[in-house]
């Protein structure tokens, strides 16, 4: 057998460490604490939360709606 030229083992080295440096640079799920965390970076991702709105959305306009019926009923009552 023949012993493995210094030229193959550098390629094979290089090789290695590409493919190490490619898995490494992919991100993995991983479990921290009891959390699965989608990739070593999820701390950089930006938090998406909408809070709850209102269950009616049209209360403004409710109100404006109730006011102009108490300001025609007053107009209605005054000589």
């Amino acid at each position: 057998m023949k012993a493995m030229t210094t030229k193959a083992w550098l390629r094979w080295t290089f090789c290695g460490l590409g493919l190490l440096a490619c898995f490494g640079a992919m991100g993995c799920q991983t479990t921290i604490g009891g959390q699965t965390l989608p990739s070593p970076h999820y701390i950089d991702d930006d938090v998406q939360y909408f809070p709850p709105g209102p269950k009616f959305k049209l209360s403004r306009e409710a109100a404006a709606m109730r006011a102009y019926q108490a300001e025609r009923e007053l107009q209605q009552l005054s000589p």
